[in-house]
């Protein structure tokens, strides 16, 4: 018989104890199998795409992916509307009140509103609190030296129509 060694256990390595190393294989065996029916799951799941072209066609949609469906009323010039305003500076837009001066095809041609007035800037008319439907009724400020084009598809709520006296002043922006 061969003299026990320091440290040699019954049922151990290099005299550590390996009990554990089956709970780890079972874990590691269930996250594997778990992965492989998630992703078989995710396969079968197809994300809903625009409908393909059909052979043929050149021209794209009607409507870019992702944007919303038209406004159930089409806005009118000298209609106060909430809408996705593009940036005037770089990408990206904001759904801020603007005030439709014209509107041609799918786009309308607007003068955004906001609540900050800007002295610097000529062509900022006071408009009175409560005109954009504001919930806290805050002062607001029409900017007419910045016009946009904004697709009608990003116009979501109507506020109301402009002030008579304040559309006489503006109404020469629609070109």
């Amino acid at each position: 018989m061969a003299p026990a060694r320091r440290g040699w256990v019954a049922g151990s390595v290099w005299g550590m104890d390996t009990s554990w190393w089956l709970a780890l294989a079972a874990v590691v065996a269930l996250a594997l199998v778990a992965a492989i029916a998630d992703g078989w799951g995710r396969a079968r799941r197809r994300p809903r795409r625009w409908p393909r072209r059909p052979e043929g066609r050149t021209r794209p949609p009607t409507r870019p992916r992702g944007a919303r469906p038209l406004p159930k009323r089409r806005p009118r010039p000298g209609e106060i509307w909430w809408a996705d305003v593009p940036y005037e500076d770089g990408p990206g837009s904001k759904d801020r009140p603007c005030l439709v001066l014209s509107v041609r095809g799918r786009e309308a041609r607007i003068a955004k509103i906001t609540t900050r007035f800007h002295n610097e800037r000529a062509g900022v008319i006071p408009l009175p609190p409560g005109a954009v439907g504001d919930t806290r009724g805050r002062a607001s400020f029409l900017e007419t030296d910045e016009l946009r084009q904004v697709p009608l598809w990003e116009f979501r709520r109507r506020v109301g129509t402009v002030d008579p006296i304040l559309w006489d002043q503006v109404r020469h922006l629609a070109g």
